[in-house]
This record gives C-alpha cells, sequence and structure tokens, in this order.
C-alpha cells in the first residue's frame, strides 16, 4: 500500500532554528551556517513549486547515467581509494539495484573477475588486486558479488579460506581484528558477521563471546562506540546492532536507551541525521542511523512492542535527502556545497529507501515514481538479492574446518 507524504511547513522549519542562547560556539557557527544552507534550498523548494506542484523530484536517470559511467571510470579525486577498490564496486552497484538498472552478462562478468583478482590466498578480500586481505575490503567483496547474483559471482568466493581467515582476525574475547595485526573495534565484528552469514560459513564457535562484546561498545548516551570507552557513533551503533541481530542476541543490548539515542539525531531544522552528538547533518546518516530503526522494530515486536509508525519522520529525512542532497547532473552529496560522489549516492539512497518502506507500506514524498526498491537493514543490499543468495550458500553447506584455534 502505497501512502503519499506532503512538505513540511516552511514556516515551522523557520522556527527550528538551533538557539545559542547568546554563547555562541564555533560548532554552533558551523551548525547554523548548514542550517541557513538547508533552508534556502527548502525555500527555493516552495517558490518552484507553484511552476510545478510535482517537486521534490528524485532525479533517477541523472543518478543512473552518473553511476554507470564510474563503472568504467573515476576521476583522479578517487586515488585515494585504491585500497578500496571493492568498496568503489559496492557503493555504485547498489544503489543502481535499489533504481531497478540491470547490467548485462559481460559488464557482471568484468566487475567478478576484477573482484576475484582482489581475493587472497590465504582467504577474504584486500582493497585491490594483491593487497592484504581486510575485513571491511571482504564485506564491500561480498556484497557486490551477492549483489551481481550469477553462478560465477557466488562461485569466485573460496568460502574455506573465507572463514579460515575469519578465524586468524578473531581475538581471544569475541572481537574482530580488521585484518592481522590491525585494529580491533566493531566494525570487524559486524563485517565478519555479515558475510559469515551471507556466505553460509557461520558457526558459533567462530562467534563465541562475540555478542558479549559488542554490548561492552554501547555507550552511557545509548549508542554504540567502536571499542569500549569510546563515544556513540552512527556507523558503529548500526554496526553493533546488526550484528547482534545477526547473532540474535538482540535482547542483549539497551534498546530503550538505543532509541532514544538514535531520535536525538535527526536534526530539527534540516530532516537528516548527525554521526555523533554535537556534530553537523550529513547524507550518509541516513541509512547508518536510519537503518537501525527497522532493526530496532523488530526486537520491540518480539517485546509486543510493535511500532505502528516509523519512529522517526521519515517526510523530513525525504525532504533533507531530495531537496538538499541531490546533484542536478547526477550523483548525491553530503549536504548542501559539498560535491557528490559515490559513497554518499549509495547512503543517501539507502537511507531514502529506509524512509520510503515501513513494513508493508510504500511512503513516498513527491511523485511516485521517486519511489526505489527496499533496502535489507542487515546488509544494506535488496532483500529478493539476500534471500537468493542464502538459499545458494546454504544449499552448499558449512565447509569443514581443519583448525578452529585461529587467535583464541
Amino acid at each position: 500500500m502505497e501512502k503519499k507524504l506532503y512538505l513540511r511547513n516552511i514556516l515551522d522549519i523557520r522556527k527550528s532554528k538551533n538557539r545559542t542562547e547568546s554563547y555562541p560556539t564555533k560548532s554552533s557557527e558551523e551548525q547554523s551556517d548548514v542550517e541557513d544552507s538547508v533552508l534556502k534550498k527548502y525555500e527555493d523548494l516552495h517558490i518552484k513549486l507553484k511552476i510545478n506542484p510535482n517537486l521534490p523530484e528524485l532525479l533517477k536517470e541523472q543518478h543512473k547515467k552518473y553511476l554507470l559511467s564510474t563503472i568504467v571510470y573515476l576521476s583522479h579525486a578517487y586515488e585515494c581509494l585504491d585500497a578500496s577498490r571493492p568498496w568503489l564496486c559496492y557503493w555504485i552497484l547498489h544503489p543502481l539495484s535499489l533504481m531497478g538498472v540491470r547490467l548485462d552478462d559481460t559488464r557482471k562478468s568484468h566487475i567478478v573477475k576484477f573482484l576475484g583478482k582482489c581475493q587472497s590466498p590465504s582467504g577474504g578480500f584486500g582493497g585491490g588486486p594483491g593487497q592484504f586481505p581486510h575485513l571491511a575490503a571482504t564485506y564491500s567483496a561480498v556484497n557486490a558479488l551477492v549483489i551481481l547474483g550469477t553462478e560465477e559471482a557466488y562461485n569466485i568466493i573460496d568460502r574455506k579460506k573465507l572463514q579460515e581467515f575469519l578465524l586468524s582476525v578473531r581475538q581471544p574475547d569475541g572481537s574482530f581484528a580488521m585484518h592481522i595485526g590491525g585494529e580491533i573495534d566493531i566494525r570487524g565484528a559486524y563485517c565478519a558477521l555479515a558475510v559469515a552469514s551471507l556466505t553460509g560459513i557461520l558457526t558459533m564457535d567462530l562467534f563465541k563471546d562475540t555478542a558479549e562484546w559488542i554490548v561492552s561498545c554501547q555507550t552511557y548516551e545509548g549508542g554504540f562506540s567502536g571499542c569500549p570507552g569510546m563515544e556513540a557513533h552512527g556507523g558503529y551503533a548500526f554496526c553493533g546492532l546488526s550484528a547482534l541481530v545477526i547473532l540474535q542476541k538482540g535482547h542483549l543490548c539497551d534498546k530503550q536507551a538505543l532509541l532514544r539515542w538514535l531520535v536525538h539525531r535527526q536534526m530539527r531544522l534540516e530532516g537528516g541525521f548527525q554521526g555523533r552528538t554535537n556534530k553537523l547533518v550529513d547524507g550518509c546518516y541516513s541509512f547508518w542511523q536510519g537503518g537501525a530503526f527497522p532493526l530496532l522494530y523488530s526486537l520491540l515486536a518480539k517485546d509486543g512492542n510493535t511500532p505502528q509508525d516509523h519512529l522517526f519522520d521519515e517526510r523530513a529525512l525525504q525532504e533533507y535527502l531530495l531537496i538538499c542532497c541531490q546533484s542536478p547532473t547526477g550523483g548525491l552529496l553530503d549536504k548542501p556545497g559539498k560535491i557528490r560522489d559515490v559513497f554518499h549516492t549509495c547512503y543517501t539512497l539507502s537511507g531514502l529507501s529506509v524512509a520510503q518502506h515501513f513494513l508493508e507500506e510504500i511512503r513516498i514524498l513527491g511523485p511516485s515514481k521517486n519511489g526505489i526498491a527496499c533496502t535489507h537493514p542487515l546488509y544494506n543490499i535488496r532483500p529478493d538479492i539476500v534471500r537468493k543468495a542464502l538459499l545458494y550458500y546454504n544449499n552448499l553447506g558449512t565447509p569443514k574446518q581443519e583448525n578452529q584455534t585461529g587467535n583464541m
């Protein structure tokens, strides 16, 4: 069932400006500057509505063209991401799939072969051909291959070696290092759980004590930090909650504290989310924060408290993404004044998907053609694509482990 959403009243938006109470700081000044730029976007749109009442519009064709062009060519600005090349594949493929773009088999095969070159002989994937295996690169490579969804893509993953790689970075307390000898934080646990569950290699021995370590990362604010004792952050909160849900241990965290922290990350005027307390809005957090809500809904439902509506303002979030985060030539961005990139294109469209879908309802701001596909909140891949991969890999069974000790 589709429900049409309408824009917020511009007068109400103006009244929601941040108040410094006569004690301005650098942070409050930066916040005021962002609010001014966002408010101008909203005011301009309300003027344009007199000419085109169908605004705001998702510029799908421009975004498709931009993303398809980046598959074969990226500007020199992306040189700094040479160690994140599987991420680039995922950031391009996922938003295309949300907009219903299907690549031809030849192009899919080229991407699969490239990702195969990023796979390490010792298991897992590196950030590029010949690079050391890394959990973040492994997560993005597996996601990209699952999105491609061909038998060639599924079979390129060496599941036994992948399992061995996960064992090699597992720590005695249940946490995971991002690579051998690398940093240990909550991203590692999530990336390991995501790829293990998607490819059918998850075992309880591999993730013994992981849930308890993740819970130790929940902070006094209610969100999750990268490791115990640090500051709550949107990306880490998503990783922590998703990992617990995969382990079916979501009940171990303080759900009400997490929900309170999450709802306070949505900005009153802008409508988008910030990543941390006292930070600026950023389009990418529309997924990192927004994607946590459907996971919380599932946990609340188990307690008999099924939400009857989104617990964030989905209308305000869609306003921010459609009015403030689109480049007119394609691609999406952090906030007004920033440049487009494939990272923000991926996560702003993912956040838009979350805002548009609530249980069986579709809630769209603007014309119906603004609608995009649903995304699976655990993996940030379309649910039908996830189901297809799970069926394929679960039918293969779990690889036998010759050595389960790893770093345990």
